[in-house]
């Protein structure tokens, strides 16, 4: 039984395992019969594919690929292939070896012909290679679309470019849309009238007023570059042409600022200018020429205007230091009437009010008629109580009689006035008043009356002001002297003669000091008139007493405690500083510095409506803040009387001045 079972299970099992072993033996005795023949053709191959070139070597290795790719893969994964790829073109290997990503590509085979062909560049036209009977001129067989996927093709060139269209549209209506906004944001944007010949000008309302005289002036610009040029290559032709053009744009042009302003013909002459222009680029068109004229060019603008704005700075300050003829014609009619009057007939009324403390003060130190009556007409005009107002006046010994006729012709009504000459006051003399001994120095007349030196000028703009002869008048520093010319007042409000009361003033005297003795409008910004401005830092002496970041003040308009003063002993610290600034190292000439100086740390701050300052210099003050102001003061060299003062802001000033007074008929003084 148990042989016969053993049996049984051997003949089952080699039923079941009988194919596998087959194909085991088949194996083993075919596959080094396999081996050799593989190595016979290979070796065939190699001695057939050494005598091809190499390039058709390469391309039958690829056509060899894409057989073997369509033997391995069905005919639906293939049409998936071709339709992805039409963008590309047939599909090739070829194609993926140009469109490779560079991380992509295989590093370190830089000997390699295939790495050499990746690196060459792509040229965006390449000569297609001449086909034969669906061969290329290798003789390989090249793979062509069907019409379906040359219709798709087209399809989808044409969608992409439908597509671009519509977004080029759409970004030009957002850039229309955009522009059109910010225009409609400009026209709530007021700029600031800064000068005749600033681009933003009021005057031209146009939006574009002046396009076409820029174009010209362009132009111009360009045609000189092209004349240098013309010349230096000798192009003789073309440098005549270039002159007439230039000088037919440059007298259509003129001095004109506006295309309003344009003769009908400039166009015809930007045309003209233009080709020749145009022509002038095609022939002579170097890039590092004209860059090199144009930096000459703006060079030479940049020393010209330079040197025009000093000749400007020079010019205005001596129109600042002229007397108009007019002012001067009427303090010599005033000057002739007055001394002609009987000795009884020169005295002013009230004279009793002169020393009472309890009335308001005012002092101002002038010697322009004009001006000094512009300041007492427009603080009565505005004045609550005019009768409690008493102004005492200090003037020269030439203008002395023109101001007193002037008030006793033309009465500040119930106000009191009196007029001083300061070549009276015996205590202001040299051994006193060290400003007094200094102008008497060789030194200070060489500086201020050899005008001709020939150094003089080349200081520079910013010293010109410093030689205005108003520094060397004692009313100029009669300010620092005040409890001396006042000695029994208790307050005194000192006024410059450019400036004019829009308010009352009697406001002033309640304001409360805080043992300060003297109160100012501070006139500092971020950066602006602080004492880093005014005083040499760099001498010791400033540097350790004063802090350069301290807030500036305004001279003008000023309530001085003259009791303050007497106790702190002002005019000994004006003195002292003065006597120290004899050689002018720590302040160049002026008031305001040995003012910041003296009054340092006892200046209380008063608001800023009181005294609004800059219309002598500034065409940007605010309109609301000159309504809204106490005093305005033309600080600055375009004094109200001047021609060259800003028409603007003369309204203020002309409004108190009495143009239908015979004299100022007589001496041709007129709005």
């Amino acid at each position: 039984m148990t042989p016969r079972r053993g049996f049984s299970f051997a003949k089952s099992r080699g039923k079941g395992s009988c194919f596998p072993v087959l194909g085991f033996i088949l194996l083993c005795v075919l596959a080094p019969v396999v081996f050799f023949l593989a190595r016979g053709l290979y070796a065939a191959d190699l001695d057939y594919i050494s005598d091809v070139p190499r390039k058709q070597v390469s391309n039958w290795r690829e056509w060899q690929a894409l057989q073997d790719l369509k033997s391995l893969l069905s005919e639906e994964v293939l049409n998936v292939i071709v339709s992805s790829t039409n963008d590309l073109g047939p599909f090739s290997l070829d194609n993926l070896r140009k469109n490779l990503s560079a991380s992509w590509r295989v590093v370190g085979l830089e000997t390699s012909n295939s790495t050499h062909e990746l690196n060459q560049p792509t040229h965006v036209r390449q000569e297609k290679p001449k086909m034969k009977d669906g061969r290329s001129s290798d003789g390989i067989p090249l793979w062509t679309d069907s019409p379906a996927h040359e219709t798709r093709r087209h399809l989808i060139e044409k969608r992409r470019e439908k597509r671009a269209a519509e977004l080029v549209k759409k970004d030009n209506v957002v850039i229309v849309k955009l522009e059109n906004a910010a225009i409609e944001r400009s026209k709530y944007v007021e700029s600031a009238v800064l000068g005749k010949y600033s681009l933003w000008r009021k005057e031209i309302e146009n939006e574009n007023g002046d396009s076409t005289v820029r174009l010209m002036r362009d132009q111009i610009i360009m045609a000189r570059v092209y004349l240098s040029i013309a010349r230096m290559k000798n192009k003789v032709e073309l440098y005549q042409e270039l002159i007439f053009r230039l000088k037919e744009s440059q007298r259509a042009l003129g001095d004109i600022v506006s295309d309003a302003d344009l003769h009908h013909s400039a166009h015809g002459k930007i045309k003209a200018m233009g080709q020749i222009l145009s022509k002038a680029r095609e022939l002579l068109y170097d890039c590092k020429l004209v860059t090199g004229k144009l930096r000459a060019m703006l060079q030479t603008s940049d020393d010209r205007v330079r040197s025009l704005k000093k000749q400007s700075t020079f010019l205005s300050q001596l129109a600042a230091k002229t007397i108009p003829n007019g002012i001067h014609c009427l303090s010599m009619r005033l000057t002739i009437d007055y001394y002609l009057l009987p000795p009884g007939k020169r005295m002013f009324p009230r004279s009793e009010n002169l020393e009472n403390p309890s009335l308001y003060h005012y002092a101002l130190f002038s010697d322009n008629v004009l001006a000094a009556s512009v300041v007492v007409n427009s603080t009565i005009t505005n004045a609550k109580d005019p009768s409690k107002h008493v102004f005492h006046i200090v003037t020269d010994k030439l203008n002395f009689g023109a101001m007193n006729m002037w008030f006793l012709l033309n009465p500040p009504g119930k106000a009191t006035v009196h007029v001083e000459n300061v070549d009276e006051f015996k205590w202001l003399n040299s051994s006193y008043c060290p400003v007094l001994r200094q102008l008497e120095s060789s030194t200070m007349k060489e500086y201020y009356f050899k005008a001709g030196h020939p150094n003089t000028l080349s200081f520079g703009a910013s010293n010109l002001k410093y030689r205005n002869p108003k520094y060397l008048s004692m009313l100029n520093h009669l300010r620092f002297y005040l409890p001396q010319v006042y000695p029994k007042l208790d307050k005194i409000l000192f006024l410059d003669d450019d400036i004019v009361v829009q308010k009352d003033l009697t406001g002033l005297w309640d304001v409360d000091l805080n043992g300060k003795v003297n109160g100012a409008v501070e006139t500092c910004g971020q950066s602006f008139h602080r004492f880093d401005k005014y005083l040499n830092f760099s001498n010791p002496h400033i540097a350790r007493n004063f802090d350069p970041n301290a807030c500036g003040w305004a001279y003008g308009m000023n309530i001085f405690d003259l009791k303050e003063w007497k106790k702190k002993d002002i005019t000994g610290i004006y003195h002292k500083w003065q006597n120290m600034n004899e050689d002018r190292v720590l302040w160049k000439l002026g008031t305001l510095p040995p003012g910041l100086i003296t009054f340092y740390g006892l200046t209380h701050p008063l608001d800023k409506s009181w005294h609004v300052l800059g219309l002598g210099y500034n065409p940007s003050v605010d309109r609301s803040e000159i309504d809204n102001a106490a005093v305005v003061h033309y600080n600055g060299n375009m004094k109200p009387w001047l021609e060259i003062a800003m028409t603007k802001y003369r309204s203020y000033w002309i409004k108190y001045v009495k143009y239908s007074h015979p004299y100022l008929r007589t001496c041709k003084l007129n709005e």
